[in-house]
């Protein structure tokens, strides 16, 4: 396929200036030295303060060659000039092995690095990692509803030893209920609510140099962070005023710690209007929002019918992706409530207890542990299908599919980094709802026209059902 255009991407990093020309350094380091056969003109230059590393990547036969520039700065910007004939699945390839090297940095420079989170409440919330209590109620809740469907036959057998003949009706209006408070459970997982009053999340990160590492690691502890914070809160946002450079250097000297404004980053994201862009694109009503103040960056929707739609976001998410990434993560989520995909799924695991119960329980008795294990692929395997629909929808509704392709890089570039080193079919076959990222990804930046596309959800269907057969070899 003959490529003409440069196509210039920009990728939103959550590194401060300080660490640019250190990024360029390890994108040469951990990419391009160690397959260094693939590359020829390696160069860097300063232009304007903005720092540029150029390189050459080229094909071993040399039949075709791709001149990339990487440029300093937030968003860094990266121009690819291919030659003529360059695959446009080269292309493809470079921007994901330039993500997922930005992202690798990212993670390194994380370790050393303090968030602070402001939420609309006045309530100071300390940053967390995800329990081990909220994990399970995001995989209830908020993984397409397939985890419960593993607790509902776990319970099904204490149920039956306790109500015998009444077993089946009591296991179904119990799933159903979870199902229509789904949204009310889920906030429990969320620590701020985001109403049009009070649109804005406020992030700090401040990435720590190594010569006050040490001493903040001894001399500082959750309780005295969140003095700090408080501080910074009552200094500017409790006064109407934005979290600035100069206010958070004079809390911190006064916590005996000197910092360095290159150092920091300062970032306020309305997350009101990105939701309410997105339940506008898609026509229907604005959900609940809730942001819980987790590292882990993920989002999710829940709730029985649009109107009792609940969309939850972490600051990991915030902190990762730009304004128009997480826009097109909302509308995966939004497609998902519009869908009422929590009480299709509810009545696909009903389905398959009721036949189970009444039908097949012969052949259970004799099959066992097969059956289980192929009906939850079965039904992990159509999970897929909705997870599929809700790319392409978003993609066809808010037209951002190489937006939401960079989150998922984002988000998951070491699950690409898997599927990249063994075969996909345990992804495809395996019990996650979600088909395989580097498939979901190939399949947004192949979409053309996605808008004409009459039907998502079979279309979804047929994109899944050819992706595993030509991982198994049948399809091409």
């Amino acid at each position: 396929m003959e490529i003409s255009e440069a196509p210039i991407f920009k990728v939103y990093t959550e590194v401060s200036p300080a660490y640019y020309s250190e990024l360029l350094l390890f994108v040469y380091q951990k990419y391009i030295v160690p397959f260094y056969r693939n590359f020829a003109n390696v160069r860097r230059w300063i232009l304007d303060g903005q720092e540029t590393l150029a390189f050459t990547f080229v094909n071993s036969s040399g039949a075709w060659y791709v001149d990339v520039e990487v440029t300093s700065g937030n968003p860094l910007e990266i121009k690819m000039k291919p030659s003529a004939y360059t695959p446009k699945k080269v292309l493809s390839k470079l921007r994901e092995d330039l993500i997922t090297t930005i992202q690798m940095f990212e993670d390194n420079v994380r370790r050393t690095t303090l968030y602070f989170a402001w939420g609309p409440s006045k309530y100071i919330v300390g940053e967390k990692a995800l329990t081990q209590r909220k994990k399970i109620l995001s995989q209830i809740f908020t993984g397409n509803m397939m985890f419960l469907f593993v607790i509902f036959i776990l319970f099904s057998y204490m149920v039956f030893l306790l109500t015998q003949m009444y077993a089946p009706i009591i296991l179904v209006l119990s799933q159903l209920v979870l199902v229509l408070l789904s949204d009310k459970i889920i906030m429990r997982m969320g620590d701020w609510s985001i109403a049009e009053d009070s649109p804005h999340v406020h992030i700090l990160q401040y990435h720590i140099p190594t010569e006050d590492l040490e001493f903040i690691r001894r001399n500082y502890n959750r309780e005295r962070f969140l003095r700090i914070k408080r501080e910074i809160y009552e200094r500017t946002l409790a006064l109407g005023n934005p979290i600035d450079a100069k206010t958070v250097q004079e809390v911190f000297f006064q916590h005996g710690v000197n910092i360095k404004p290159e150092n920091m980053l300062v970032r306020s994201i309305n997350i009101y209007q990105i939701v309410k862009e997105a339940a506008h694109v898609f026509n229907m009503p604005i959900p609940k929002i809730r942001v819980a103040n987790i590292i882990v960056p993920n989002a999710a929707a829940t709730g029985p019918a649009p109107r009792f739609g609940l969309v939850l976001i972490t600051t990991g998410l915030l902190i990762q992706l730009d304004d128009d990434e997480i826009l097109a993560v909302v509308g995966h989520e939004m497609s998902h409530v519009k869908s009422r995909d929590p009480l299709i799924l509810f009545a696909l695991t009903s389905a398959e207890y009721l036949l189970r119960v009444y039908v097949l329980w012969p052949f259970i008795l004799f099959f066992g542990f097969f059956y289980f294990l192929f009906a939850l692929s079965l039904i992990y395997f159509i999970a897929k299908f909705f997870e599929a629909r809700a790319d392409l929808e978003s993609a066809i509704v808010l037209k951002k599919q190489n937006e939401l392709a960079d989150a998922l890089r984002k988000i998951g570039y070491r699950r690409i980094l898997a599927e990249r080193s063994s075969s996909r079919i345990g992804s495809w076959i395996g019990l996650d709802p979600h088909p395989p990222l580097s498939f979901r990804i190939e399949r947004l930046e192949n979409m053309i026209e996605p808008e004409r596309i009459k039907h998502p959800f079979i279309q979804s269907m047929k994109d899944c059902i050819n992706g595993f057969l030509r991982e198994i070899g049948i399809a091409t």
